[in-house]
């Protein structure tokens, strides 16, 4: 009988991985594709038989892949040590989000509901882990459940926190509360540190079921209160590369402004164009810059932007570096950059009156502000003027003699680009992209680094034409690219889930406002809302539940629009000195407009999923990390403000008591329900307030207080308020306190005893009976936390 002769296995990506590597093995993608058509977990060995490797030195190369593919979450091995892919079985793979109270959960890769992780699940996980679990059913609230299976990664190799030595034993009380386990320091690892003095530990011992992580401490940050801590202290605890190697400086040094005059013949000149670039008075990295010319029924409107995929280039250490970045981080006047000064605020900054490399987005739009036709090619540009926002609101708005006199060559253009903006604009609110009016506020500090004011950003039309600039070249990428049909990173923005429109919609239904009752409602119908709301003097609180009921936007390849600005395409080219995601659109475009072979594309569908989750990640870190540093600076601004009174709004009511935003601040804190006295009060959640059961007094949203400022604490960034009584609540306080005979009526909440069943346990005043409404009777209790939140970015 004759032996078949097997068929040669085809890699659909071999072409790439031998431009990767010098002896190429199976892609990642073929090795799912065999172990997905296998009849069911395959050994090494038959793994071996069915790629079809027949060298020692593909074994040893295939080994460290399929290690790879393990950490990233790709496939697992079983008990028997066979290899299955992990879209096989009922588990899911993910991050781990910890939380101050011991618990956590598990965020998908792949989206869907977050998985509850227990305390006891916890013990051997930290914050930032990437793990699988396996979930287990729901919770008596309602929530799925995770039961660990395999830790893939380790996101924690150091913490920042406090020193602190009791009875001879050294501990580290991590700086993030999601840390929720403090780091065991041996008496000899401790570097001499003092008592409350923040460090930075390296984990030598990762946590498991019997013991907390161990670490030794690797610096001494500093004292508690000392001059610019908070920054130092969020750098660290939050993991942001803040340092260059030697080998980016060495890069970096190599480039000079010779490689710009070299570059004129292979670009378009676009040097008599009166290109300008327009930003904040602070800002030192200039990405973009603007040009518009009246058209035929029309605008031609270029927007160049400045070319870092020039001097950035893919498998350098440099580029490595941006990766590992992903954006840079702005913390009151403080930069960590994503690209070294010499190029973010040097060579790829798009200064005033000096030759830079860009790569241009032509435009035409119509006179109904739809983006007609686009164009792509590298260029050579020469801006004609650095503007500020404010000056030019000056020149366009208020029409300031002395403004428009010292800008008078740049009037035609900037006009041309007032009116490109105002035919966008229609456009926008046509579409019925959302436009919230969300305050953001900064911090004015003295000479001596201390905090003189907090004060609102405001929003001027001179902001907005940027904005709409930008949106629009930013479309034109993703449409150019989607039509080529090349793979890159999206911004996307997906549709609000079920269960956020419910409480949306319950939430709004409470103060008689009216939604679409749509399964998908679409954004023009939040912003009918936001019409309806805008003589309310609620309606910053309304707008910011309204933000909390979407999703929030990441970069993925997958393009599936961008609801908050209606668009059914969108991708980020305009930013690439700060924003990986925006260097990865200009190497795609790069690719397409130098005709280039498109399966040389270096990166697959799968590389980039694992970028976007890298970049989403690390545009959330970089959130996180400047809002603690945000919070950090108010309540050291408020430190000598104890006992003082302030007027404020309550901005959400929980079991627990609400918080109050500060009129004169913008800063906000809690009062605690422990600090509303001679009543038992009851939260309602249908209508989001707690009400008193004798005096019937109602906290509500947008409500106006007054408040005490009772407590500042720095470690937990949070204030405590006592609230000002009026006179008639004082007059109602004394008046219960002699029927009561200045004792407090206990009231009755439900509790379970060790057998089981429930039973009536007393309680003292302070504390919170639920209220539900007819329509939420069946919903599960859920309370969580306050967070702040800044407007999400597009």
């Amino acid at each position: 009988m004759v032996r078949k002769k097997k068929k040669k296995l085809v890699d659909p990506y071999a072409k790439r991985e031998a431009s990767k590597y010098e002896s190429p093995i199976a892609s990642r993608e073929l090795i799912l594709e065999v172990l997905e058509k296998s009849d069911g977990p395959l050994p090494l060995s038959a793994l071996h038989e069915a790629l079809q490797v027949d060298s020692e030195k593909v074994v040893d190369a295939l080994a460290r892949r399929l290690g790879a593919m393990e950490r990233d979450g790709q496939l697992i091995r079983n008990r028997q040590n066979h290899y299955l892919p992990i879209t096989k079985v009922d588990l899911v793979r993910g991050r781990v989000m910890g939380h101050a109270d011991g618990f956590g959960f598990l965020i998908p890769d792949e989206g869907g509901e977050d998985l509850f992780l227990s305390p006891f699940e916890m013990r051997t996980l930290m914050h930032g882990d990437r793990a699988v679990v396996r979930p287990i059913g729901k919770s008596k609230r309602g929530k799925l459940q995770g039961k660990l299976v395999e830790i893939i990664e380790r996101s924690n190799k150091q913490i920042v926190g406090r020193y602190y030595q009791e009875s001879g034993l050294g501990f580290v009380v991590p700086d993030n509360k999601r840390l929720n386990q403090d780091v065991m320091i041996p008496a000899t690892d401790a570097m001499n540190a003092t008592n409350g003095q923040f460090v930075v530990t390296a984990i030598i011992e990762q946590p498991n079921k019997s013991r907390q992580p161990i670490g030794k401490v690797i610096e001494v940050i500093g004292d508690h209160l000392a001059p610019g801590m908070e920054i130092d202290v969020a750098i660290r605890s939050y993991d942001l590369p803040y340092e260059w190697s030697d080998e980016v400086l060495q890069q970096v040094e190599q480039f000079s402004e010779q490689s710009i005059q070299q570059q004129l013949k292979h670009r378009k000149d676009m040097r008599e164009l009166n290109f300008v670039t327009i930003d904040g008075l602070d800002a030192k990295d200039f990405d973009d810059a603007v040009y518009c010319e009246s058209h035929d029924n029309g605008w031609k409107l270029w927007v160049a932007i400045a070319d870092v995929s020039h001097y950035v280039e893919t498998d350098t250490a440099l580029d490595e570096e941006a990766r590992n970045r992903a954006t840079s981080v702005y913390f009151p006047e403080r930069v960590i950059p994503m690209l070294p000064e010499n190029l973010s605020n040097g060579l790829c900054s798009l200064k005033p009156e000096v030759d830079r490399l860009c790569m241009v987005c032509e435009m035409f739009i119509s006179e109904s502000g739809e983006l007609k036709r686009h164009k792509f090619y590298d260029a050579v540009m020469c801006s004609s003027a650095r503007l500020t926002y404010d000056e030019v609101q000056t020149i366009l708005y208020d029409k300031d003699p002395e403004a428009r006199e010292n800008r008078q060559h740049l009037i035609g253009d900037l006009e041309n680009l007032r009116s490109v903006y105002n035919a966008l604009r229609k456009q926008r609110k046509k579409r019925g992209a959302i436009d919230f009016d969300t305050k953001e506020t900064y911090f004015v500090f003295d000479q001596e680094k201390k905090i003189k004011a907090i004060l609102p950003r405001q929003r001027s039309e001179a902001h907005m034409i940027i904005e709409e600039c930008m949106i629009n070249a930013n479309v034109a990428a993703a449409e150019y690219i989607t039509r080529c049909k090349l793979p890159t990173l999206f911004r996307v923005h997906e549709d609000p889930t079920v269960e956020k429109l419910r409480d949306m919609r319950e939430f709004l239904e409470s103060l008689g406002i009216g939604f679409s009752k749509a399964d998908k409602p679409k954004p023009s119908d939040y912003m009918t809302v936001i019409k309806k709301i805008s003589h309310r003097k609620d309606k910053h609180i309304i707008e910011m539940m309204l933000l909390r009921s979407m999703a929030q936007a990441v970069y993925s390849p997958e393009s599936i629009g961008h609801f908050g600005l209606a668009l059914p395409l969108y991708a980020h080219f305009t930013s690439p000195i700060r924003r990986y995601p925006d260097l990865v659109v200009h190497r795609t475009i790069r690719h397409l407009i130098t005709k280039q072979n498109k399966d040389s594309f270096p990166l697959s569908q799968n590389d980039l999923v694992l970028l976007g989750e890298h970049c989403s990640m690390c545009e959330r870190r970089a959130d996180d990390a400047t809002r603690d540093v945000d919070a950090w600076l108010k309540c050291e601004f408020m430190l000598d403000k104890l006992g003082q009174e302030f007027s404020g709004k309550i901005t959400s009511v929980t079991g627990f008591g609400f918080f109050v935003l500060l009129d004169e601040y913008f800063v906000e804190g809690l009062v605690h329900v422990t600090a509303l006295k001679s009543d038992y009060y009851h939260y309602d959640e249908q209508s989001h307030c707690l009400f008193g059961e004798r005096s019937k007094k109602r906290y509500s949203l947008g409500d106006e207080v007054k408040i005490i400022v009772a407590r500042v604490s720095l470690d937990e960034r949070k204030m405590d308020f006592s609230l000002v009584l009026s006179d008639a609540d004082k007059a109602s306080q004394d008046k219960d306190g002699k029927k009561e005979g200045g004792k407090y009526r206990p009231g009755n909440k439900t509790s379970r005893s060790k057998t089981g069943k429930t039973k009536k346990a007393k309680v003292g005043a302070g504390n919170v009976q639920k209220v539900k409404s007819k329509k939420s009777k069946t919903k599960k209790h859920k309370t969580k936390k306050h967070q702040t939140r800044k407007r999400k970015k597009t």
